[in-house]
């Protein structure tokens, strides 16, 4: 039995504090862009179990996983990655943390120039995807069926 002094609590990956007392497929969620079944790969190719405690592996262990997660692209097919086709390069990219949130906002700020159907939605603060709009969605004063009052 390992002594709870030497757990780490935090421990950094990709500017990114995870919870060291959780396991490692579950700490490794805690980066954005990282999902189970990326938090899994990772973890098999680091060489490291996944219900092992993040804050008991060793500074080899957590190394190992940073640099899985940095070749997490270039070591998986091109459907598990969140960017098959990035919008510049062409080539398939993984994103993760801060570079995530600010892609997104750059693809929405794209789609509000080109004044294409889905900026215009962005834009109005409406449905994107094709969901209804007549009876949720809705936002203000509450619009429905309003009772008389008896007398």
């Amino acid at each position: 039995m390992v002594e709870e002094s030497e757990l780490k609590y935090f421990v950094r990956i990709i500017n990114t504090d995870l919870d060291g007392t959780q396991p490692v497929q579950l700490a490794l969620t805690g980066i954005m862009g990282i999902g189970l079944h990326a938090a899994l790969v990772i973890a098999r190719r680091a060489g490291v179990d996944i219900h092992a405690t993040m804050g008991l592996l060793s500074d080899e262990d957590v190394a190992a996983i940073e640099v899985q997660v940095k070749a997490y692209t270039t070591s998986v097919p091109k459907w598990m990655v969140n960017r098959p086709v990035d919008v510049y390069s062409g080539e398939p990219k993984h994103l993760y943390g801060s570079d995530l949130t600010l892609s997104k906002e750059d693809d929405i700020n794209l789609l509000k120039k080109m004044r294409c159907y889905r900026g215009v939605r962005h834009e109005a603060g409406l449905k994107v995807r094709g969901q209804g709009t007549k009876s949720t969605g809705r936002f203000g004063k509450i619009v429905g069926v309003s009772k008389r009052k008896s007398n």
